[in-house]
């Protein structure tokens, strides 16, 4: 795992009516990754972007897109999705019957693999699976609504992941999404995250100041 800290801006928080600029925006602010989430309203009770919005984006942008299906079944999506634009593809392990096959239909598209465990998923629904992803994404709020509040109870399940990785000696980045704010994003990469979703944060504080606003959460 990298120990470098990379901030990930979730777009669900952007203002949608010009998404495009705030994408460009994000991009000159410092941002590494586009935080995208996807949601279908029946994974998840919620809707939003499908893979046309994603391929509006992309030319916007050479930072890396971020893209959390929280959608089901995920197999079916995989395909248009990595034709859009995604270059991490997360999915939650509930969301598939066959958890090995959806890592290897990403890995067929050649992007990268992302698996995400919600609060209270447990860490053994994805513990074999581990030494085959590149990230693990950690929901520190239940999946569906952005601003929500900071859960803290999943930072032991954070360090838990931390130290499998360690002991395996794996480069993995551990990511977590959920109520992120300059105050919690310390405890956060303490307990191993090194990828740092952050919407309402990054959109509203200091006057919706992009740069200033990623620029704390990566060093506080």
């Amino acid at each position: 795992m990298s120990n470098l800290i990379k901030i990930s801006p979730s777009i669900l928080s952007a203002d949608f009516s010009k998404l495009g600029d705030e994408v460009i925006a994000l991009e000159k602010a410092g941002a590494d990754y586009i935080h995208i989430d996807v949601m279908d309203g029946h994974f998840v009770p919620n809707l939003t972007i499908g893979p046309e919005v994603i391929k509006k984006l992309r030319p916007l942008t050479k930072k890396t897109f971020d893209v959390h299906l929280m959608i089901s079944p995920v197999d079916n999506f995989i395909k248009d999705f990595s034709k859009a634009g995604a270059d991490i593809i997360t999915f939650h392990p509930e969301a598939t019957p066959d958890i090995s096959n959806t890592i290897d239909l990403i890995k067929k598209e050649g992007k990268k693999v992302g698996i995400s465990l919600k609060p209270k998923s447990k860490l053994e629904l994805i513990e074999k699976y581990i030494d085959r992803v590149d990230l693990i994404l950690i929901m520190s709020v239940e999946p569906g609504f952005g601003g929500q509040k900071f859960m803290p109870e999943v930072l032991d399940k954070t360090k838990k992941v931390k130290e499998i990785i360690d002991k395996k000696e794996l480069k993995i980045d551990i990511e977590i999404d959920g109520g992120i704010n300059f105050e919690n994003c310390s405890s956060a990469k303490k307990a191993g995250a090194n990828v740092i979703v952050s919407g309402s944060t990054i959109f509203r504080e200091n006057q919706g100041d992009l740069k200033k606003n990623i620029g704390i959460l990566r060093t506080n």
